[in-house]
C-alpha cells in the first residue's frame, strides 16, 4: 500500500542541484517536490561493503541531503570484485573514507557523516537516532539483529537486503508504520536464533553484479519511503534467483515478536607489528593465528602462523587454537588477517569463550 512521505521538503533547491537532478524532477510521480524531500532527508547506511557501496552511490546521486555511513572495516583487495565504491588505491584505508570521496564527486551538496565504528547492541540506537530511514547492508546476523532492535526501539523504517552466492532477498521492516500499514519486524522473517551460522562470502562466494542489483533495489525502497511514492516492500519479501533470472514475492505478516539484540561484543585490544616482532624473540612468544582462507594463506603468510579460517574459529572458539609447535603453550594469542577486520571478529569470539586474544593492528598489510 502507498505510504505518506517521511520528510517535509526543503524550501528550494540550489540552481546547481536542480540542474544535476533534472531527470528526477521530470518524473510525473516525483517532480520537484520529491527532489526537495530527498534534499531534506537523512539516511543511515550500516555497512559500506557489497550492498552499502551501491546504496551510498545511488542515494548520493539521487540527492539525499545527509547520509550517515557506519563501518569499522578497511578495504581489502578481495572487496573490489563487488564493493564498487572502493578503488585499488583504497586498500588498507577505512571504507567510510571512500563514501566521503565518492559523494563529493557525485553530489557536492550531499553531506556524508562517516562513522568508523563497530555497531553493536550497545551503541546501535545512539548511532541510528535521527535518521529518517536506515539501510542495513551488513554481513553478519549478529549486527543485523542489533540494527533491527535499534530501529524497533526508535520506530525507524529499516530497508533490509541480503546476498549469498547467486540468491538475494530485499524487504522493509517497520515496527511503527502509519495507521493501516502492517507492523513487520526482522523476527517475523527470521525468529531469534533461527538463522544459525550464516556462511561468509569467503566460504560460498557472492556474484558481484548481484550486489549492485540488490543495492539499487534497497536505495529505491529508501527513496520511495522518503518521498511517499509507489508501494514499499513492507509486508512483502522480494526473492531474487540470479542464475535463473527469476524474481518472486513472498507475503510477510507481523507476529508481534520483537528483535532480540545480542550482547555487545567483548572489547579486544590491538598490538603493533613492532610489539609482535619483539615478543617473538622473548621467552614467551605469542601464538600467531591466521584466520584468512586457505588460498590466501597459501599465497603468503607470516612464518610459523597457525592457519584456522574465521568460520572455524566462530564455530568453536575454544577448540580453534591447537598448541603451537616449538612454542610455549600458554603464549599470548595474536590474531592475524589481511588488514584486521576478520581478525577482530575472531578475537572477539575467542575472548567471549574465555581465550585471551589480541589483534595485529593493520594485519598483513602493516
Amino acid at each position: 500500500m502507498p505510504l505518506p512521505p517521511l520528510v517535509e521538503p526543503v524550501a528550494a533547491l540550489s540552481h546547481a542541484e536542480r540542474a544535476r537532478t533534472a531527470r528526477h524532477t521530470s518524473l510525473a510521480a516525483f517532480g520537484d517536490l520529491g527532489q526537495r524531500r530527498l534534499a531534506a532527508a537523512h539516511v543511515a547506511v550500516v555497512g559500506a561493503g557489497g550492498l552499502g557501496s551501491p546504496v551510498v552511490l545511488a542515494l548520493a546521486a539521487a540527492g539525499v541531503g545527509t547520509i550517515t555511513v557506519i563501518d569499522d572495516d578497511t578495504v581489502e583487495a578481495s572487496n573490489l570484485q563487488r564493493q564498487v565504491m572502493h578503488r585499488l588505491s583504497d586498500v588498507g584505508a577505512p571504507k567510510v573514507a571512500s563514501a566521503t570521496r565518492v559523494a563529493a564527486d557525485l553530489a557536492p551538496e550531499t553531506r556524508i557523516a562517516a562513522v568508523s565504528s563497530r555497531l553493536d547492541s550497545g551503541n546501535a540506537a545512539a548511532l541510528l537516532r535521527g535518521a529518517d530511514v536506515v539501510v542495513d547492508g551488513t554481513d553478519t546476523f549478529e549486527t543485523r539483529e542489533a540494527v533491527a532492535a535499534a530501529c524497533e526501539e526508535l520506530g525507524t523504517p529499516l530497508v533490509w537486503g541480503t546476498v549469498q552466492a547467486f540468491d538475494a532477498q530485499v524487504t522493509v521492516f517497520w515496527s511503527d508504520p502509519p495507521p493501516g500499514a502492517p507492523a513487520v519486524r526482522l523476527a517475523d522473517l527470521y525468529p531469534h536464533g533461527s538463522a544459525g551460522d550464516v556462511p561468509t562470502c569467503a566460504e560460498v562466494g557472492v556474484l558481484g553484479a548481484l550486489c549492485l542489483q540488490i543495492g539499487a533495489l534497497m536505495a529505491t525502497e529508501a527513496i520511495k519511503l522518503l518521498t511517499g511514492i509507489g508501494e514499499p516492500l513492507l509486508g512483502r519479501v522480494l526473492v531474487i534467483d540470479a542464475l535463473r533470472s527469476r524474481q518472486s514475492e513472498v507475503p510477510l505478516r507481523g507476529s508481534g515478536i520483537r528483535a532480540a539484540a545480542r550482547p555487545a561484543a567483548p572489547a579486544v585490544s590491538s598490538v603493533s607489528v613492532a610489539h609482535v616482532v619483539e615478543a617473538l624473540a622473548s621467552d614467551r612468544p605469542p601464538v600467531l593465528l591466521d584466520v584468512r582462507e586457505p588460498a590466501e594463506v597459501a599465497a603468503g603468510a607470516i612464518p610459523g602462523v597457525i592457519p584456522v579460517p574465521l568460520a572455524a574459529v566462530l564455530a568453536d572458539p575454544a577448540a580453534a587454537v591447537p598448541p603451537a609447535a616449538g612454542r610455549s603453550a600458554d603464549g599470548p594469542i595474536v590474531v592475524v588477517c589481511e588488514v584486521g577486520a576478520r581478525a577482530r571478529r575472531a578475537a572477539e569470539a575467542l575472548v567471549a569463550a574465555g581465550v585471551p586474544a589480541t589483534v595485529l593492528a593493520g594485519g598483513l598489510v602493516a
